[in-house]
């Protein structure tokens, strides 16, 4: 623990204390929970980002589409502005009712495209009955663990095995304790395909079923050079830059897909690039011998492109779920047998 960390620690007893209170209101109806109608799916996390949560709403929502299911997804939009405009008459579900600056939604709607409707904004319940009204019943709340103001049938948690839990905020960063846990429905764990020491943290708190997933490498693409593909950048030297919730894992993952990464720079999360900011990466990148630059997708939607002058490439990922027919089964017959009871 930095000395930072162990002046905020005495503040982590009443954030901690607001947390279990807060959910005991909800467990025992003292605060009442909305209901849309339709099929609930809550994808979250204890932790302040940086666990595979938008690969994995994006997968889910992908799933289900396949399925003929009518989905929305119910998003915050952080870091983002969000404008209304009127949805045009007739139109298809995919068709948004607003528009959102959030490298999330960017992110989600650029994979998605017109399969899934979006919903954006901090008051998920008044955007999913706007959803409903144009015939979405499937709903995939994106980052919903603590968003217990709306109700749902199935609480899926994702935990990084290589960061899994730590302190509570604001000197760490869980946002709420791990008895937090009893309210899971399933708990995916991220970046392992075994961590017995995870599975018996998880296990003091539920016997929610245990399941493993892994970023699995898409593309990596120039968006400047259609004609670049993933194979012209793993011929050259790169510089890796990122404003994510786990900035070690994205270069961890790169060089374990192959790249050459000779080194790198982090932002805060959503990090919203200036050109001062492209200039200053590009001087550190040719400091350490880099030909080209390699972010996420997300940073991609947050990236001035246009004042980048070395080569820029962009790493598109998707969530690989390890016994994906085991999770699917398992997750829906949890929403048929859904409990509606909120634990801490």
């Amino acid at each position: 623990m930095t000395l930072k960390d162990s002046l905020l620690w005495p503040l982590t007893l009443p954030y901690g204390a607001l947390s279990h209170l807060r959910a005991r209101a909800y467990r025992t109806k003292i605060l009442k929970q909305k209901r849309l109608a339709g099929k609930v799916i809550s994808v979250g996390n204890l932790t302040t980002g940086g666990t595979g949560k938008t690969p994995m709403v994006i997968w889910i929502a992908e799933r289900l589409a396949a399925e003929g299911k009518s989905v929305g997804i119910l998003t915050r939009g952080y870091h983002g502005k969000t404008a209304s405009k009127p949805a045009s008459p007739g139109s298809s579900v995919g068709a948004d009712a607003t528009d959102s600056t959030s490298d999330e939604v960017q992110l989600m709607k650029a994979r998605l495209g017109d399969r899934v409707a979006f919903g954006v904004g901090a008051d998920r319940f008044a955007r999913g009955q706007e959803l409903a009204k144009r015939g979405v019943d499937w709903f995939v709340l994106d980052d919903a663990f603590q968003h217990l103001q709306l109700a749902r049938d199935v609480d899926i948690v994702m935990i990084d095995a290589t960061n899994p839990f730590g302190h509570l905020l604001p000197a760490g960063r869980l946002r709420e304790p791990k008895t937090a846990l009893a309210r899971s429905d399933l708990i995916v764990v991220t970046r392992s395909s075994h961590s017995p020491a995870v599975e018996a943290a998880v296990h003091r708190e539920t016997n929610a079923p245990i399941f493993y997933a892994q970023a699995e490498l898409d593309s990596v693409y120039s968006p400047s050079h259609a004609h670049l593909a993933t194979h012209d950048a793993r011929k050259q030297k790169l510089f890796a830059f990122c404003g994510i919730g786990n900035p070690g894992a994205f270069v961890a993952d790169l060089r374990g897909w192959g790249f050459q990464i000779v080194g790198h720079k982090f932002f805060p999360d959503h990090y919203r690039y200036t050109p001062g900011d492209i200039r200053g990466i590009e001087v550190e990148a040719r400091a350490a011998g880099a030909s080209g630059l390699i972010c996420t997708e997300k940073d991609r939607f947050n990236c001035p492109c246009g004042s980048v002058a070395m080569d820029l490439w962009v790493c598109a990922i998707s969530l690989r779920v390890e016994r994906e027919q085991d999770f699917w089964r398992t997750m829906m017959a949890s929403i048929a047998s859904h409990k509606s009871d909120i634990g801490a």
